[in-house]
């Protein structure tokens, strides 16, 4: 069983699978535009849809991130009550992609040194996705 986040961004999708790519390395899997779905005369998309993103894939390290534009039709840009925790292999990996997060957003914790990690802090991405980006501790604590 796996759990996949599925994020949507009212318009903005093709900018934020550019933006991970970049921050991220992330590779892109799957792309459907509204365009390439089967029509629906019932439910006709609307011309301006065309070329925004019904469904993409990406996996970011061993992760798969789902987005779309989704029905590009609410204002509500907000993405509340979750962050993405992004978990690097080692500090100088962790700090690199908070760093590159962050580039249009906003930082709610400073990458830090903290008592569970090496490295950690918080933000909120240009595109209102919160993230919590950890490097893995020194040493797994006895238990």
């Amino acid at each position: 069983m796996q759990i996949q986040p599925y994020l949507f961004y009212n318009g903005t999708c093709e900018e934020a699978i550019a933006f991970y790519r970049e921050a991220l390395g992330a590779k892109e899997l799957f792309k459907m535009r509204f365009k390439d779905a089967p029509p629906d005369p019932e439910h006709p998309t609307p011309p301006e849809f065309a070329e925004k993103i019904m469904h993409a894939t990406l996996q970011v390290g061993e992760a798969e991130l789902m987005l779309s534009d989704g029905g590009c039709m609410t204002k509500n840009d907000k993405f509340q009550g979750f962050s993405i925790s992004l978990g690097a292999p080692d500090v100088a990996t962790a700090e690199r992609h908070f760093n590159a997060l962050a580039k249009g957003g906003q930082v709610t914790m400073p990458f830090q040194k903290t008592f569970w990690s090496p490295g950690f802090g918080m933000l909120t991405d240009r595109f209102g996705v919160p993230w919590m980006v950890t490097a893995p501790p020194l040493e797994m604590p006895a238990g």
